[in-house]
């Protein structure tokens, strides 16, 4: 994951409909996760695959992530606790903006 303070990533896939669709360009600061945040993690059992999701509870050593879509979701459900790297904190494209919390 590098030591960048800042990336620009693209999500791929339906797992944070409706925060965030395939193919949007997000934001990602280092900085430390708070509940509710949309994060950019890693896990042990995926090598190399790094995921967008959100921050659910702090777990032991890492944080158990969710994402927004849970029928279109692999995450801590199945993989157990993700190693946060970043918080996604601005969509770039295709609307513009922070991101907001979950809704009801």
């Amino acid at each position: 994951m590098g030591g960048m303070p800042v990336r620009r990533v693209r999500v791929r896939g339906p797992s944070m409909s409706p925060a965030l669709g395939d193919g949007d360009t997000v934001v990602a600061v280092k900085r430390r996760p708070r509940v509710g945040d949309v994060v950019l993690v890693t896990w042990e059992l995926r090598p190399g695959q790094v995921s967008v999701k959100r921050a659910v509870r702090r777990e032991g050593a890492g944080w158990h992530v969710e994402g927004d879509n849970p029928f279109a979701s692999t995450d801590s459900r199945t993989l157990g606790p993700a190693r946060v790297h970043a918080v996604v904190t601005f969509r770039l494209w295709p609307r513009p903006g922070r991101l907001r919390p979950p809704g009801p």
